[in-house]
Formats: structure tokens, sequence, C-alpha cells
């Protein structure tokens, strides 16, 4: 298999944490202020990003054909056309595939889905956003009708965006339509649950977890943003997980740790200021209490 890599800069330097991209950065200049795209995806669909990256803003990828491999938050998936890939605001992934892949993508923020919907929970009600397994394998097609069916609705996406005055409102619906198909067909266990809400405070908090894992809040932080006490929010999430909230934010703050020592040269001490720990000492000391090997034996270990 030929294997590129979308990205056409590369993170050679690797002085700065992981990059975070808005939706600007890829779209064409005259179009970098919509909050949405919908367009082909190829190997001719280049952008000058550099991998691990992260996006401020949703995507859904559809590929119809191809092969590789897709990262998101540690978690290799092979790509097995025709599938779906989600992607949540604040995931660091990668992607590599050949050079036959073939597909579309839309892209878009929370505000361009949510203005006019009246359950303003309505985004990550969804199976595949911010999930509660903190997982995301793609979606696998079974049946050429719902690929018939779900390809058409890309189409006409790309097909609409191509008018010189393209309807918004249409673009919106497509997209709803993409994701509510989408989510009847995942297959994931939460769609077994009861989605009252303690499912809705769980992934409120794994989004606040993404926005905030910088900056080391505290359980009660999390707990106050939400306007729950810091047991009821603790309790909740181990009712859904089988985890407590203090691990959720732990295993956050590790895997960005991880990341960081292995996609950037920034020192153990800037690393530990980036995540907002005291000192690089209660950073080392956190570190390899959670893998049981300090930050630098991880970094040497990755590179061998």
């Amino acid at each position: 298999m030929n294997v590129i890599f979308l990205a056409l800069t590369k993170m050679n330097t690797k002085t700065e944490p992981i990059p975070v991209y808005s939706l600007h950065n890829f779209s064409s200049p005259e179009r970098n202020t919509q909050p949405f795209q919908v367009e082909v995806f190829d190997a001719n669909r280049h952008f000058s990003v550099k991998y691990p990256h992260r996006h401020d803003f949703f995507e859904v990828l559809y590929l119809s054909g191809g092969s590789g491999y897709h990262v998101v938050d540690g978690n290799k998936y092979e790509i097995q056309p025709p599938c779906v890939f989600f992607l949540s605001p604040g995931q660091a992934h990668k992607i590599e595939f050949s050079n036959d892949i073939d597909g579309y993508i839309f892209i878009f923020t929370r505000e361009f889905y949510l203005i006019n919907q009246s359950n303003q929970n309505r985004l990550i009600e969804f199976p595949f956003f911010f999930t509660i397994r903190q997982d995301n394998p793609p979606l696998l097609l079974e049946h050429q009708k719902d690929v018939l069916f779900l390809k058409s609705l890309f189409q006409k996406g790309v097909a609409e965006m191509a008018r010189e005055k393209f309807s918004v409102d249409l673009l919106r619906s497509l997209l709803d339509l993409i994701l509510t198909f989408c989510a009847t067909l995942y297959k994931s266990e939460e769609n077994q649950l009861n989605k009252g809400k303690g499912h809705i405070l769980v992934k409120k908090f794994f989004e606040l977890v993404e926005e905030n894992y910088a900056k080391n809040l505290t359980v009660n932080e999390y707990a106050d943003r939400l306007a729950v006490t810091a047991n009821h929010l603790t309790q909740t999430v181990i009712q859904l997980t089988g985890k407590t909230s203090s691990q959720i934010i732990k295993t956050k703050q590790v895997l960005e740790s991880k990341r960081l020592l292995v996609h950037t040269s920034l020192s153990v001490t800037e690393i530990a200021s980036h995540l907002n720990f005291s000192d690089q000492s209660y950073f080392a000391k956190f570190f390899k209490r959670e893998t049981g090997i300090s930050p630098l034996q991880y970094r040497s270990g990755a590179f061998k």
C-alpha cells in the first residue's frame, strides 16, 4: 500500500505544543469566515497543517474508497470503506491514507449546527461526539442502500456549495440528516443507555475536560461549572463509565503529557508549565505515579 500523509508541513523543530486549527485553516480565502465546509476528500485535498493536530470544530469524514489508518486520541483505526469517522473539538488526530482515497468531508462549528435547535444539547447527544467510552470507532456501512443514501447527502451538499448563492439552511438541514442517519446506524453502548440528565452531564464533563485540561482544574471546579455538587458529578460519572471524575481528569492529563513528550521537544519543565502544574518535580511525580516511568524515560522509550 502506497500511503501518503495529508499534511504538507511536518513538525521538524517540534518546539510548539500540538497545534489547534480553526475552520478557516481548511477553507479557501473567499470562504474563510464560513462556520462550515462540505467538499470532496481525496489525495488532492491538501492544506498546510501539521500532524498530529486538533480542531476547535466538529468533523464528519465519509470515505468510500482507499485504505490507511486514522489515529484519534491514541486509538488507531484502520480505514475500511465505506465508513464514516467523527471528530469532536479538542481531539488530537493524524491520518495517513493511500493515493486512491476517496470520499467527502463536512466540517462545522457548534454554533452553525445549533443556531435553530431548541435543544442545545443536541450535538453531544449523538453517540459519536464526546463519547462516554472516550473512543472513536468509525461507522462501518454494511448495506449498499445506506451507502447510496449517505453519499447522496454529501453529493447534494457539495453541489449546493458550488452554487454562487447557496442555501445555508439547506446545508444545515443536510448536516442534521447526515448526523441523524449515522446515529441510527452507529453501533454503540450509548444507544442503549438511558439518555437522561446523567448521560448529558457526563458528556458535558468530558467536553469541559477537553476545553480546560491545561488549566489543571479540580473536580470541585468542574462541578461548579456544571452547576452540580462534586459528589453528584463523580457518582454519575462512575455509574456511566466505571471511573471517577478524578480518574477521567488524570487520564486526560497523562494523555496530553505523553503527546507533548513524543510530538514536541518541549522540556519537562515547559510541559509542566503548559499543563499548569506547580513545578517540574510535582509533574514528574504525577507522571511516574500514573505511568510507572518518568517523563524522560517515556520520551526516550518512544523514540527507540
